[in-house]
């Protein structure tokens, strides 16, 4: 895992076109855009951006020249906030290997260590367990439900939130 680069836009968008029905169910609708190197080049420009600005950071995970995984650290507020949002995906072929359980865990323990966030955030579908588990593995908690949150695969839909501290 890494840091995407501009480099990475023609592997991500290799990705969502492998993922694309996979992902449906978990992501927003996306535009026949979204699947092209161009889209992604440009997603990716705006996130090193973000990056340099110290408020979001796109990480790949790869398996050889294949991009098989998307995590974002992103919104990071600092003063008295020190918070970030976390979002990701795994390959459907390479899920429930725990691949995102040992990603997340070293964006645990990057926030906490390196960028001294004190909180990260993250939410799942309600019936998203595989995604829960990942949290709930890395020291995330259940803090909630927030109902119709966002518009996932085309629907307003509920949302179990999450948080870790990392400076307890």
């Amino acid at each position: 895992m890494r840091t995407l680069r501009s480099s990475d836009a023609l592997a991500l968008a290799a990705a969502y076109v492998r993922n694309r029905e996979y992902l449906s169910t978990w992501e927003p609708v996306r535009p026949e855009e979204y699947y092209t190197e161009m889209w992604q080049a440009a997603d990716i420009a705006n996130r090193l951006v973000a990056t340099d600005a110290g408020e979001g950071f796109p990480f790949g995970l790869f398996a050889g020249d294949a991009l098989v995984g998307r995590f974002n650290l992103a919104g990071i507020v600092r003063g008295p906030f020190q918070s970030a949002g976390l979002g990701y995906w795994v390959d459907g072929a390479y899920a429930g290997r725990g691949l995102a359980s040992a990603a997340v865990q070293i964006i645990v323990e990057t926030a906490r260590d390196v960028l001294e966030l004190h909180r990260i955030e993250a939410s799942t579908l309600l019936h998203n367990a595989g995604s829960q588990r990942v949290l709930l593995k890395a020291g995330f908690r259940q803090i909630g439900m927030a109902p119709r949150y966002l518009k996932i695969a085309g629907k307003w839909q509920d949302h179990n939130l999450y948080q870790i501290v990392l400076h307890e």
